[in-house]
């Protein structure tokens, strides 16, 4: 279950970013690469900033380039608290129909993962 928030988590603030040629000192993303197969982005969530309600589509990867403490949001109000570690990797299912969440990194540092989409 803490596996799988944790992914979600982390795929969500990829979701509503900033683009790259948005303001580099808040929330953003940056595109990597993309082909058919695979969308592959870098995102760095800023501290004490949240993540509209939202949802993923796609299976995915997230790895950790720098750790830190998500708190995860429910539609439903339930939270729970994500721990992304340092490189690390997390694999993440498309999330359940119907279901949507929001995130906040509630610490003092910038938490930054790679994200690598998979394509239908």
């Amino acid at each position: 279950m803490l596996f799988r928030s944790i992914v979600l988590c982390t795929l969500a603030a990829c979701s509503y970013l900033k683009s790259e040629e948005g303001s580099q000192s808040g929330t953003h993303r940056v595109l990597q690469f993309e082909n058919e197969h695979v969308r592959v982005w870098k995102t760095v969530i800023m501290p004490n900033q949240p993540l509209k309600m939202h949802r993923h589509d796609s299976a995915r990867v997230v790895v950790g380039l720098k750790g830190g403490k998500l708190t995860k949001i429910e539609e439903t109000g339930e939270t729970s608290i994500l721990n992304f570690e340092t490189g690390k990797a997390y694999w993440l299912n498309e999330d359940p129909p119907r279901t949507r969440h929001a995130d906040i990194n509630e610490s003092n540092e910038p938490i930054e993962v790679m994200v690598i989409e998979m394509k239908a």
